[in-house]
């Protein structure tokens, strides 16, 4: 095959391409009748549509049709996906919002924390990460608890967990929300409301050293400068319990 022949090749596909993704800017290619490039146009649309609805539903139903359609299809114009796995659309959907289109006229201020937290649950149930090498700890005290690698310690501005259509924040709270979205060793996802201090205890838990939960408690009494520790010993051990029984803590 030629040179020229390739080209030609390529730019025709880089136009059908083109008008697939956005037909109200780049014309259909020359010779194609339009009868079948609508099949294309709708089932092209249709199927990214369906996995973005799917993957923020909350999202969706916060949007008019007309609204939602028109934003998945400047999604499809503008943004260039970096995975062809139609898995990953949610986290390509994520990353058009966060660094192309941001938040507009029209937008529900805590856009962007929704559809992350939206995005979060979706991307543990799909992780390939596993409880390997994370054996249970007996005793969360003077052993090595380890936060789980399916366990993701979040704070939002916005109560996100409660957003729907019969909740829509026009301001965040004066206090952040904190939340722990996880996987257990059954692969089923949830979410525990957190603070402040059981988000610091968590990122103890997660760093390289290696700490019992004793040492990590007592650091987090040095860090807060805790009139008693021994009162935040007994208050994390219960805390550190807890965790473990949801496995977010092994």
């Amino acid at each position: 095959m030629s040179a020229k022949s390739t080209m030609s090749f390529a730019e025709t596909q880089a136009g059908f391409a083109g008008h697939l993704r956005n037909p109200e800017q780049y014309a259909a290619p020359a010779g194609i009748e339009d009868r079948r490039l609508k099949i294309y146009r709708d089932l092209i649309f249709n199927n990214v549509e369906s996995f973005i609805s799917g993957g923020f539903p909350i999202l969706r139903q916060l949007y008019t049709d007309q609204a939602w359609q028109q934003l998945v299809r400047d999604f499809m114009a503008v943004h260039q996906s970096h995975s062809p796995y139609f898995l990953e659309i949610s986290q390509e959907f994520l990353s058009y919002l966060q660094e192309q289109r941001g938040i507009q006229d029209g937008d529900p201020a805590f856009l962007l924390e929704l559809a992350h937290y939206e995005w979060v649950e979706l991307a543990l149930d799909v992780s390939t990460e596993t409880f390997d090498g994370y054996p249970v700890t007996e005793d969360l005290l003077e052993g090595k608890p380890k936060a789980s690698p399916l366990a993701w310690s979040l704070s939002y501005q916005y109560p996100v967990h409660l957003i729907g259509p019969e909740f829509q924040p026009q301001s965040p709270p004066e206090q952040p929300t904190f939340l722990i979205v996880y996987r257990n060793r059954a692969d089923e996802v949830g979410f525990m409301e957190s603070n402040a201090v059981t988000a610091r205890l968590l990122s103890l838990l997660s760093g390289e050293a290696s700490l019992t939960g004793r040492e990590a408690l007592l650091q987090l009494a040095e860090e807060m400068r805790h009139p008693n520790p021994q009162q935040l010993l007994d208050f994390g051990a219960e805390i550190l319990s807890k965790l473990q029984n949801c496995h977010i803590v092994c």
